[in-house]
């Protein structure tokens, strides 16, 4: 009896040892975080995004749901009183020729895009080599993005008005033009589409510089080293890497060319065959008091500028490209 109740204690005492060891070696689960803890923890993301989202929704998705509401109904833009029309705005704008019409002008400046495209890549995957003077041809290419676009606009009338600068220059090469630049529909809209370019070419060549800068320089190096030459490097490197910002690019341009709106406006106010969609809106809204038919107008433009992107991204999924 005594030598098993000396034992006794000892096994105890092991007990009690393994069990305050047990949280020194942090086998232990820690305990649960207050109530409150855990709350706090939950509505801390959401008070900060508390902000940006009621300045999103009040100014955003509020003055859309707005427009939709509008676009149904025969407003005015002062009386109080709408009267509900159902889907004739939207009837009335793929039916009437001279409101379905601006489609087409919308053309000049799709166009216009894929120019600006082409010569922002290229300029930006030049000007990414060491060269002379690039960064005084960076300058000059990207400060048509700082100018004001009204600025830019009362320059271009005056450069394509009768016997401006674009006929002076002209006729210090011997050629005598007495052609009105903004006379017809034709020149008038190419007019405008290449101020455009002008004008937005400098952005799309920083999106596509720094995209470019950011391609690591060994794959540069590695594909001297097998004989690649300039071309191949911007087909199998510079265009890989880029992937990106080039699919954001095409989406900025194509919805920029379809919502054109500043530059005919100071140039033309849309007249001469020059009026976009966006033109258009605003005269039915502010000029003509038709705020119903512009809202419908305003609809199609965001349903078209939607459908464009989405289809653009199913036919180049923005797929995440490793080049190293």
């Amino acid at each position: 009896m005594t030598h098993a109740g000396t034992h006794t204690p000892a096994r105890d005492t092991g007990k009690a040892a393994a069990g305050a060891a047990a949280p020194a070696s942090g086998r232990a689960a820690p305990p649960p975080a207050p109530r409150r803890t855990r709350t706090w923890r939950l509505l801390t993301p959401w008070l900060f995004l508390l902000a940006p989202l009621t300045l999103l929704i009040t100014f955003t998705y509020a003055p859309i749901a707005n427009m939709v509401a509008y676009s149904f109904t025969d407003w005015d833009g002062v009386s109080p009183e709408l009267h509900y029309t159902g889907a004739e705005n939207y009837a009335e704008i793929f039916t009437r020729e001279d409101l379905f019409q601006v489609f087409w002008v919308s053309g000049y400046y799709l166009a216009a895009s894929v120019i600006q495209t082409v010569a922002a890549l290229y300029f930006a995957t030049v000007l990414s080599f060491s060269i002379r003077f690039r960064n005084f041809f960076k300058g000059v290419l990207f400060f048509p993005s700082l100018v004001n676009g009204v600025a830019i606009g009362f320059v271009f009338l005056y450069f394509f008005q009768d016997g401006g600068t674009l006929d002076t220059v002209l006729g210090l090469f011997g050629h005598q033009s007495d052609r009105a630049w903004l006379g017809t529909p034709a020149s008038a809209n190419v007019s405008l589409a290449g101020v455009s370019v002008w004008r937005y070419l400098g952005m799309n060549f920083v999106l596509f510089l720094g995209a470019i800068q950011s391609i690591p320089g060994e794959l540069y190096e590695a594909a001297e080293l097998d004989g690649a030459g300039r071309w191949h490097q911007f087909r199998y490197v510079i265009l890989p890497g880029i992937k990106p910002v080039l699919t954001l690019t095409v989406i900025l341009s194509v919805s920029g060319s379809l919502s054109a709106f500043e530059i005919p406006y100071i140039m033309t106010g849309g007249a001469t065959g020059t009026e976009t969609f966006v033109i258009q809106t605003v005269k039915l809204a502010f000029q003509f008091n038709k705020t119903g038919l512009a809202s419908a107008a305003a609809v199609v433009l965001l349903l078209i500028i939607l459908l464009v992107t989405w289809v653009q991204r199913r036919l180049v999924p923005d797929d995440r490209v490793d080049l190293v």
